[in-house]
């Protein structure tokens, strides 16, 4: 159960993946993730890389369920091809786009991007999945907005509706990574979202059962503020790492946070805890 984008390798048996998150989209509801000047992004790209990133995570328009975030497509074209610009001038960590339109991922595509990750499993990129296929780049599916139901059942099945329509369209297994959609289920008649957000750290083993490598992003998200009471996503740092640590215990095989040297120690502790391995990394003290 492995994957790649671009030259990394995710899966069992391998290190947990770091994914650096910088957005060029002032909406996004964790306001020290954005960038909006290529100066800005270039630094942070570099920064992550120095702190210890495996791939950086893209995004031009904020998906935030319960933000009004819609830009127009050309304004998102815009910021993708200025943020993926500025990050290749100062790193070749592989870079994913967070986006599901067509126009964005196309132009991401023809900049190079090594991966798209598609919050909305494809629903609105069924006509570029050749593209996205001839391309040689990966592609992370998430799943949205299961309303009823068992959540994992919802979640599994949504998931394997979007892989088969990759595969379909001549995408290879390797290329593929699934996302359960963490702060992204808020209609669901009988659990509330938050609680439906633990229950899928709970049971992410069945999400595995797919057999592709999982990727989790609860870094700041509105979960953890609820359970801990810290309604500015600044402040929710320390349930971020606790709730990272949890999806690495479960089996997550690439983490996408806002903050890479923090979530660097969480996860290399609960891979150690698991007997995963962690990458190498200089000590500092016996």
């Amino acid at each position: 159960m492995k994957a790649r984008i671009g030259g990394l390798e995710i899966g069992e048996g391998l290190p947990v993946r770091v994914m650096g998150v910088i957005n060029v989209s002032p909406e996004s509801f964790y306001k020290g993730s954005v960038r909006l000047t290529p100066e800005e992004v270039s630094r942070a790209a570099a920064e992550m890389e120095e702190e210890g990133a495996d791939l950086i995570d893209i995004g031009a328009m904020s998906s935030a369920p319960y933000l009004e975030t819609w830009i127009d497509e050309d304004l998102e074209v815009e910021r993708v091809r200025m943020a993926l610009k500025a990050v290749r001038e100062v790193t070749d960590l592989p870079i994913s786009l967070d986006s599901f339109r067509p126009k964005p991922v196309l132009e991401g595509l023809r900049l190079g991007v090594d991966a798209v990750n598609d919050v909305y499993g494809l629903a609105y990129l069924k006509g570029v999945i050749r593209d996205i296929v001839d391309s040689g780049a990966s592609l992370i599916i998430m799943a949205r907005n299961v309303k009823s139901g068992d959540p994992i059942v919802g979640i599994t099945s949504m998931l394997r509706g979007s892989i088969s329509l990759a595969l379909e369209a001549g995408m290879s297994e390797e290329m593929l990574i699934v996302d359960p959609g963490i702060g992204f289920h808020r209609s669901h008649k009988s659990l509330k979202w938050y609680e439906f957000d633990l229950e899928v750290l709970r049971r992410l083993g069945e999400v595995k059962a797919l057999g592709r490598p999982v990727l989790i992003g609860c870094s700041r998200k509105s979960f953890i503020g609820k359970i801990t009471g810290k309604t500015d996503p600044a402040d929710r740092l320390s349930g971020s790492l606790a709730a990272e640590t949890i999806a690495v215990l479960q089996g997550a095989d690439i983490v996408r946070t806002h903050n890479i040297r923090e979530t660097l120690d969480s996860i290399s502790v609960a891979s150690a805890f698991i007997k995963r391995p962690i990458r190498s990394r200089a000590s500092t003290s016996q």
